[in-house]
């Protein structure tokens, strides 16, 4: 049904314009709206008109039913001196709303339903041409997972950055997360889409302010792709959160080893951690020394740049990196071995991720 809001708006702007006094029921005959009437509504009137089933009906008061379909939704009251010009006007305005709103909701429900693969594929493409949706250009999924629960102040900025009108929509499936389908232009390129990530959580700190994580699938030619794009972003945005706990923006196609690690098979991960670590699990080393390794992974394995950034000695250092050696058998200043240790703490902290969702 048509926000009430608009209803009430539509209702001023008529009184203010002609002068008349107007008022909108509902078929039981609450009043949504009234601005300006100089004589009272009655509940009675109202009922017996919509019983009637006549379309307009002029006696104390000018009645004109408003129908989207066959079902009466809304009753227009207005005085006898507003004239049955004006008040038909005002009817074909509330009957456009009507038509808007019920297009409005009928696209939200065909964006949900394509999202969560809840329709055939070749239905996808009738609904879209019967909803006016262009289902040949080019589209791509962002999801937006903040880091509290997802509140409105979020979703009206969203709302407010991409619009219908150059063919974006923006929806949510769930409690936590919010769903962006954008629309491109010919030129857009990747770095469009990851300057479009960057703005949403930029514009989520400093306007909503919230934290958020924004990921996104592949791009698409045809509006179908859209269930895969959104399935993508979705995997990145768990890849992401496990693998690269710092970054804001994922994209589907530059996950790294996360990709592959994600995928393996939990018993091969806890066969692959033994042989690394034996019984001696990266949760028993000191996490003094877990931090310091990934500060040296972050610089390249680079000694005195790792040593500055962490504001310790140089020896400091190198006595940390004995130590981990010492417990694991790894130097971590081996590349080899370095390149063990990094993957090995990957998927350890896979196996948390699965032990922590059972």
């Amino acid at each position: 049904m048509i926000a009430e809001k608009l209803i009430v708006n539509c209702i001023d702007d008529a009184h203010a314009i002609a002068g008349a006094g107007f008022a909108v029921a509902e078929p039981e005959g609450r009043i949504i709206a009234q601005a300006g009437m100089k004589e009272s509504i009655s509940v009675e009137e109202v009922s017996s008109f919509v019983a009637s089933g006549d379309d307009m009906r002029e006696d104390r008061q000018l009645l004109i039913r408003i129908k989207d379909g066959e079902d009466t939704d809304l009753v227009l009251i207005a005085d006898k001196d507003a004239g049955e010009v004006a008040a038909k006007l005002v009817a074909s305005q509330l009957r456009n709303l009507i038509s808007a709103c019920s297009g409005r909701i009928d696209r939200n429900s065909y964006f949900r339903d394509l999202l969560l693969g809840e329709m055939p594929m070749d239905e996808a493409g009738r609904r879209a041409e019967r909803l006016h949706i262009d289902r040949g250009i080019r589209r791509c999924v962002y999801v937006i997972e903040p880091e509290i629960a997802k509140d409105n102040n979020l979703m009206e900025m969203v709302k407010e950055l991409f619009y219908s009108q150059a063919g974006d929509h923006v929806t949510a499936v769930d409690d936590s997360r919010i769903v962006v389908i954008k629309a491109l232009a010919d030129g857009d390129e990747a770095e469009d889409l990851e300057e479009s990530a960057r703005m949403l959580v930029d514009m989520a700190e400093s306007e909503a302010m919230c934290d958020v994580r924004v990921a996104y699938g592949t791009v698409v030619s045809d509006i179908r792709g859209v269930t895969s794009s959104y399935r993508e972003a979705k995997m990145a945005l768990e890849v992401a959160k496990i693998f690269y706990p710092m970054k804001r923006t994922i994209e589907y196609g530059n996950l790294g080893v996360g990709r592959l690690i994600y995928q393996l098979p939990v018993d091969l991960c806890q066969l692959f951690v033994k042989e690394i670590f034996g019984d001696n699990i990266p949760e028993e080393i000191d996490e003094e020394i877990l931090s310091t390794v990934s500060k040296f992974f972050e610089n390249n394995l680079n000694v005195s740049e790792t040593s500055r950034q962490l504001y310790i000695h140089r020896n400091t250092l190198i006595y940390r990196i004995e130590k981990l050696q010492k417990a694991t058998g790894l130097d971590v200043r081996v590349f080899d071995d370095a390149l063990t240790l990094k993957i090995a703490l990957m998927v350890v902290n896979y196996m948390k991720y699965i032990k922590g969702s059972e």
